[in-house]
């Protein structure tokens, strides 16, 4: 199955997927889709950080998800993006004020998400994406990105789309993207349908504003492999990937337990060791992946000291060198201490 087959389905589910030819999709999609009921859409989508992992695909052209994943979305860090037809044969892409170019794989991951949806080489777009957080870091800007321009998109052409629809199209872009359409916690569903459409997120009801979250910015350089490398390369490779989907399994319960009783000890365990053990299954790739640089290391036995020194702080790891560390209000001044340039996250009001 195509992407182009899921569009169909979520805009046209009485349509068979034998039914009219390539012409009246195409009509119907200029008909349907691709008609602006405003001058600009507009959309924020937070980013969100997974506790238990999103890492191996069953399908990597629908962007299928080999297990189901949980994260935390971080309200205030993440993407606004403005979009609007324009005159240009071209699309327009601004990431914070600097226009992206267009070979790039950033601007050709674009086009492509917008290729499934207007019709063939008409109705270009002017983008402009703002974002507060380093991209192509380890810190989820693909997730926040492909999901405001999913939602800025819904607004511009007014397709007055359901969350879920949203969460499966953004997923056609980055399969994190489910994930980023609401606040709190968030569970993806891995799904069993080929079609995908039962492989969607939805939020959890848990609320813990107790519970914070600190980026620990190592470096906001862009990484050598891109996560969708890295993630085939693993599944392709790894000889430890075979376990993979029994970890998740298991961790995903235990945070489920952890958010109800708001047990940071089992929640951290839980994350860091999840964590710890999708970057295991990299290293066991070949060539291997390897996010983690020097001062990540040093973080991690840093972290691990001060537990032991009885400093409740847990961490978790994306693929990237950059740490998220897991801790609770009242130790925000002891974890600021030890980690001066930590920037600290509300999760909930």
């Amino acid at each position: 199955m195509k992407k182009s087959d899921v569009v169909r389905m979520i805009f046209h589910p009485a349509t068979s997927l034998a039914g009219p030819g390539s012409e009246q999709i195409e009509q119907a999609k200029t008909d349907t889709l691709w008609i602006p009921k405003r001058a600009t859409g507009l959309a924020f989508a937070p980013t969100n950080i997974a506790l238990c992992k999103y890492w191996g695909k069953r399908d990597t052209e629908l962007n299928l998800p080999v297990t189901s994943s949980l994260s935390v979305a971080l309200p205030d860090k993440g993407a606004m993006t403005t979009v609007s037809l324009h005159d240009k044969p071209h699309d327009e892409i601004i990431l914070n004020g600097q226009e992206v170019a267009p070979g790039s794989q950033f601007a050709e991951r674009t086009r492509q998400f917008l290729d499934l949806f207007r019709p063939e080489n008409k109705g270009y777009l002017h983008i402009d994406i703002k974002m507060n957080l380093p991209v192509a870091a380890g810190l989820a800007s693909s997730a926040c990105g492909f999901a405001s321009l999913t939602a800025a998109l819904n607004d511009l052409f007014d397709w007055k789309l359901p969350v879920r629809s949203m969460s499966i199209l953004a997923r056609l872009g980055s399969g994190s993207a489910s994930r980023s359409f609401w606040k709190g916690f968030v569970e993806w569903h891995a799904g069993v349908q080929s079609d995908g459409m039962d492989c969607y997120a939805d939020p959890l009801s848990y609320e813990w504003e107790q519970l914070k979250v600190g980026l620990l910015v190592i470096t906001d350089k862009e990484k050598s492999i891109s996560s969708r490398d890295a993630m085939q390369r693993t599944v392709d490779t790894s000889v430890l990937y075979a376990s993979w989907p029994k970890k998740v399994a298991r961790d995903l319960v235990t945070l489920r337990q952890a958010l109800q009783v708001k047990n940071l000890a089992l929640l951290g365990g839980a994350a860091e060791s999840n964590a710890l053990s999708m970057h295991a299954t990299m290293l066991s790739s070949w060539p291997p992946v390897c996010y983690s640089l020097p001062e990540t290391i040093a973080a991690m036995h840093k972290i691990w000291d001060l537990r032991r020194a009885g400093l409740e702080v847990y961490f978790t790891q994306d693929a990237g060198p950059n740490l998220k560390l897991l801790f609770l209000e009242k130790d925000t001044e002891q974890v600021q201490a030890q980690f001066p340039q930590v920037e600290v996250i509300t999760l909930f009001d």
